[in-house]
């Protein structure tokens, strides 16, 4: 952060300890500020903004890390089908080392162990990555890992379409996408207060500033922002000021990419494809209508319907050790990392237990990475 942008980012952070104390608020009983997003909560932590904010603001992140939100059920499946000698799993890099249930014999089961094993897994970074390799490999079926939030759900489609105009009948796809709003829904409906939302910028460039409309309905706040330190800040003061006078709004601090209405295009493709289905989530559990699965008129690139496997309904049956984890409540910000009894002992970035640490985007990442020090163990 430069001089200038410290500098700046001084004085709003001056005006939202003035409305914070205006909401009688203090570090005793202070403001709690939820991001959404895991490229948020980096940046956050990256820009040094923490150490920025008054006593009398908390932030508290979210479920908005897709990795993080995936279940033991669905690596076991993947690590099912990487087993396979005729199946090439084609996954994000940060899928990898996200812990399924134990194997039989106590151990870890994810999917960099079934590479090690011999499993023929391709890292990919683009979902149009897994077309070129199904093209390249006619004899093999070509599984990708479909997992994310409405910002990578209308590239998945799109693969789905390219697939099908191609005519490739190699290629499947084991959908894990989930949507947004439900999660947010949910933790509203839990006990532990947010007095607001600074809402994910990149879902919202799909979805539009409206799709979070339903926060009035909870006489909730939320501000769509971008990625820059001074633009979170902004966003910050806004919920701080909308908690003071009381408004219940959503506003768009990100109006140079997000529309009200959002991607129609995007979303056209995406839902063409995908429909609402329940979904289970890590933290927050069976959610109605919270994923997407594809449509019937696609199921022959559904791998679920072509190589079905039976999906844990639970959320976790890992090791003992990974039974400590605690990320379910850190995604829903019930805690923060510091409060898992496993954080930066058992669990560090060397030998991560669970996937909020296993991610880039992940929550305890992002403490253990920039946070040691004042924030660890304090």
């Amino acid at each position: 952060m430069s001089m200038d942008t410290a500098s700046a980012a001084g004085n709003i952070a001056a005006r939202i300890a003035e409305a914070a104390a205006e909401c009688g608020r203090d570090g005793n009983n202070p403001l709690r500020f939820m991001e959404v997003c895991g490229t948020h909560t980096v940046t956050i932590f990256r820009s040094g903004l923490r150490q920025l904010l008054p006593p009398s603001v908390e932030l508290v992140s979210g479920p908005g890390c897709p990795v993080c939100v995936t279940v033991d059920g669905y690596i076991d499946e993947a690590v099912a089908l990487a087993g396979r000698p005729e199946i090439i799993i084609a996954a994000f890099g940060d899928l990898l080392k996200v812990p399924g249930s134990a194997s039989a014999d106590g151990r870890p089961n994810n999917l960099a162990e079934a590479k090690a094993r011999g499993a023929d897994i391709r890292v990919v970074y683009s979902p149009l990555d897994a077309l070129t390799i199904a093209a390249d490999n006619p004899d093999k079926k070509v599984v990708y890992l479909a997992v994310g939030f409405e910002t990578t759900a209308p590239t998945a489609a799109a693969l789905v379409l390219a697939a099908e105009k191609s005519g490739l009948k190699n290629l499947f796809l084991l959908t894990a996408h989930k949507l947004v709003p439900p999660a947010m829904k949910a933790i509203l409906n839990q006990p532990h207060r947010i007095d607001g939302f600074i809402l994910p910028g990149h879902v919202a460039v799909v979805t539009g500033r409206s799709e979070f409309d339903f926060l009035t309905d909870y006489r909730q706040r939320g501000v769509v922002t971008g990625f820059e330190p001074l633009g979170i800040m902004a966003a910050i003061l806004r919920l701080a000021e909308m908690t003071r006078d009381n408004i219940s709004a959503v506003e768009n601090f990100y109006p140079s990419v997000v529309r009200e209405d959002g991607n129609p295009s995007a979303r056209g493709t995406m839902m063409s494809v995908f429909e609402e289905t329940d979904e289970l989530w890590r933290g927050l559990g069976m959610l109605e209508k919270s994923g997407l699965s594809l449509r019937d008129e696609y199921a022959v690139f559904d791998a679920q319907r072509q190589m079905p496997l039976e999906r844990a309904a639970a959320e976790s049956s890992g090791t003992p050790l990974a039974k400590m984890c605690r990320c379910g409540d850190v995604l829903t910000g019930a805690i923060t990392p510091k409060s898992c009894p496993l954080f930066g002992k058992a669990c560090t970035d060397r030998h991560p237990v669970g996937p909020c640490m296993v991610s880039v985007e992940g929550t305890c990442a992002a403490w253990y990475k920039y946070g040691a020090g004042k924030f660890m163990f304090t």
